[in-house]
């Protein structure tokens, strides 16, 4: 065996010499390099397809937009959806009672005025929040005596600032008690570690943080992560900041999961973070965090689990009486989790905790400047100064519900949202978007539009979620939707809506769901960006009216 291939290697050795004898040695040294460099760029070039696809794909866009007409038609549209904005926003905020506030008042006001104004403006919304015809806006709010204790608690450390630990000691043992309990929760050991944020946001961009700086450690100068399209939008916020890169992947178009294969196709020598949802927030699914861990574990890549929607949720559903895969610390490969207490905690916003596996991990999120002539400057997070009547109302609420607070609301919960899967289950035109096992159903229809449908179930005073890709709704539960009756009410209403459709099959798609529509039929979705940014920016005017003075209130 060894002498057939020695004697391969001898002939291959004489036919190289043959074919290169006539080159100089410069030219074969040359010509080498040239070979290697091409071979490299088109292995990159294989691995970034999608993205080279992209990247021409918005040129094409971009050069179009220069020509005159095609400007100004995309000018004089952007500058209708700013007036139809505008339009809708402010109808929706008028009272002219309370006029917009345009400079500060000449003279204080007195805490009468204040309270006065503030209570005008309070109930200005369209929809009745504490009826729970609401998707996810609020997570608490019913109990009196519960929000009575949250202002009580913001009122006594509204001014403190953990910043300073030394000033504010109270502040701080809160702070650190809050994440060790949510540790705990995620079967973390005494070795786990982490910090509280102010909110999901956050959380996602310090572990993203935290794994470019552990990626940089290794020789990676392009970081890159790797999550499925269904992920928050929030690590594409976070790659923004932090100048990563964001490798997106399907999900399985029955299950609506991270497709595993094309995750594990996507890894590069970049990679520093590959993510998985628990659940994700569009279809409320749990991608399968225990295959991810294993993914990580191969490649030597760090895992991180989004748990933000399910933080308050998904610890104490065994508790409650449901079986769920596991997806937390207990999971081998997963280094950081984040889960927000702003949600199922039933803490005011905003408040998350991001969680590390080791502390080393923790200690790549922090910020330091040690030659600063204001003094050594060092925060865990984004912040300065941070909020600590935020820090103390969300340890009141931490407290006041305690493990079994927690688990019954998660057993009225996941109760109400099972209910509501058998029920739309049993509706001919809608169908289910994968087995959602927590606090959100989303489903679609092939048989109507969805977002007609969800237009409808608006003007029944409803407001549900439209998600896209493909186009459908849901309803992501909380405490205040959590009883009997819920359940069956939005199946009425959403039955009651069908048979509305059938009769007016002509009905135009309006409000939002004209928007997401009109959203999956542009290609170039930086027009969509541009729409977007023009809503924004519309949140903070203030209105058409004359100038105001504070003293006409």
């Amino acid at each position: 065996m060894m002498d057939a291939l020695w004697d391969f290697v001898s002939h291959m050795e004489r036919d190289f010499e043959r074919i290169f004898s006539s080159y100089e040695k410069w030219q074969v040294i040359g010509g080498t390099v040239i070979v290697t460099l091409l071979a490299l760029f088109l292995k990159d070039l294989f691995y970034n397809l999608n993205d080279v696809w992209e990247d021409l794909k918005s040129w094409v866009f971009r050069m179009a937009r220069k020509i005159p007409p095609i400007r100004n038609y995309i000018s004089d549209q952007l500058d209708a959806s700013r007036k139809e904005i505008e339009k809708g926003m402010f109808e929706d905020a008028a009272d002219d009672d309370v006029p917009y506030l345009k400079v500060l008042p000449s003279e204080g006001w007195s805490k009468e005025e204040v309270i006065r104004v503030a209570s005008n403006v309070l109930g200005g919304g369209k929809y009745d929040w504490k009826e729970g015809k609401i998707s996810g806006g609020a997570f608490a709010g019913s109990d009196e005596s519960y929000s009575a204790l949250l202002v009580d608690m913001f009122g006594r450390y509204s001014l403190a600032n953990p910043l300073h630990a030394d000033i504010f000691p109270g502040a701080r043992k809160m702070e650190a008690e809050i994440v060790r309990m949510t540790i705990s929760l995620f079967k973390g050991g005494p070795e786990h570690c982490g910090c509280l944020t102010l909110g999901g946001s956050e959380s996602l961009l310090m572990a993203c943080k935290a794994m470019r700086e552990w990626g940089r450690e290794k020789g990676v100068r392009t970081p890159e992560i790797i999550i499925c399209y269904t992920a928050h939008s929030a690590f594409d916020k976070a790659a923004s900041i932090l100048g990563m890169k964001i490798r997106k992947v399907r999900a399985d178009p029955r299950t609506f999961k991270a497709d595993l294969q094309a995750m594990e196709r996507a890894i590069t020598k970049n990679t520093v973070m590959l993510v998985g949802s628990a659940p994700q927030f569009p279809h409320g699914i749990i991608d399968d965090i225990e295959a991810i861990g294993q993914l990580g574990l191969k490649y030597g890549i760090p895992v991180h689990v989004d748990c933000c929607m399910g933080g308050y949720l998904l610890p104490f559903m065994e508790a409650a009486g449901y079986s769920i895969a596991p997806f937390d610390f207990r999971v081998p490969g997963v280094t950081s989790i984040s889960a927000d207490t702003h949600k199922y905690g039933n803490a005011p916003k905003g408040s998350s905790v991001i969680m590390y596996s080791r502390p080393e991990y923790r200690h790549l999120q922090y910020f330091v400047t040690p030659d600063w002539p204001g003094g050594i400057y060092a925060t865990p997070t984004i912040p300065g100064s941070r909020p600590g009547g935020l820090v103390a109302v969300c340890w009141a609420a931490l407290l006041s519900h305690g493990f079994s607070g927690y688990t019954e609301a998660a057993r009225n919960i996941v109760r109400t949202a099972r209910t509501i899967k058998s029920l739309i289950s049993d509706i001919p035109e809608l169908q289910l978007m994968g087995d959602p096992q927590a606090g959100i159903v989303a489903f679609t229809s092939d048989k109507v539009n969805i977002l007609k449908v969800g237009d409808l179930m608006n003007q029944r005073g409803w407001h549900l979620t439209y998600v896209q890709y493909p186009p459908g709704l849901h309803i992501c539960l909380t405490s205040l939707q959590a009883t009997h009756d819920f359940a069956k009410n939005l199946a009425n209403d959403l039955k009651k809506t069908l048979a509305e459709l059938q009769q007016t099959s002509d009905l135009a798609v309006s409000g939002i769901g004209k928007v997401y529509g009109t959203a999956a039929t542009i290609p170039d979705k930086s027009l969509i960006g541009e729409a977007a940014k023009i809503f924004l920016t519309c949140y903070y005017d203030t209105g058409f009216k004359e100038e105001t003075s504070s003293k006409d209130i």
